[in-house]
């Protein structure tokens, strides 16, 4: 017999393994915007998810997706909502999700810190091809809104860089 807590578990890992349809190089989880999954009753699912910024056009397609891996599952009634408190910062995107956005040549965000605890100050941003931190902003927005376009002057690559948030 599963229990609840197995089976919200099993829930949990397939809605975290649907990739950003905007990033699909990263995964739902790895992005860190998928906050609560939990059985309301036999049958129904409740899932929370936190989009990048408020208005991210991305929400659809994730609830969407979401939603269909959880039906493909045996789930009846699945319902997605979105959360916006406490708001998705880039410190939520996971360790593994950081090397996977640099390994796709996107240059992962800095860490920001706790909100209460002294800033970091680091103002260079790496390149992910070469990893010089000789780089330029081109534009502070890329294909997405969450991104900026940067050249690195040492290769002379042209390089997303997810922004921090």
């Amino acid at each position: 017999m599963v229990t609840t807590a197995a089976l919200e578990e099993e829930l949990r890992a397939l809605a975290g393994s649907v990739p950003d349809p905007e990033l699909p190089v990263l995964t739902l989880a790895e992005l860190g915007v998928l906050r609560d999954v939990h059985l309301t009753a036999p049958g129904r699912v409740e899932v929370h998810l936190t989009p990048t910024y408020t208005g991210c056009p991305a929400i659809e397609a994730m609830s969407a997706d979401i939603e269909r891996v959880l039906h493909d599952h045996g789930m009846p009634e699945v319902e997605v909502r979105t959360v916006l408190s406490p708001p998705w910062t880039t410190d939520a995107i996971t360790a593994e999700g950081r090397r996977k956005l640099a390994e796709f040549g996107i240059a992962p965000p800095r860490p920001t810190g706790p909100a209460d605890g002294p800033v970091t100050v680091d103002l260079t941003i790496r390149c992910p091809h070469c990893g010089s931190t000789d780089t330029t902003l081109l534009s502070r927005f890329s294909s997405t809104a969450c991104k900026a376009l940067r050249r690195c002057e040492s290769c002379r690559e042209p390089f997303d860089h997810f922004k921090e948030l």
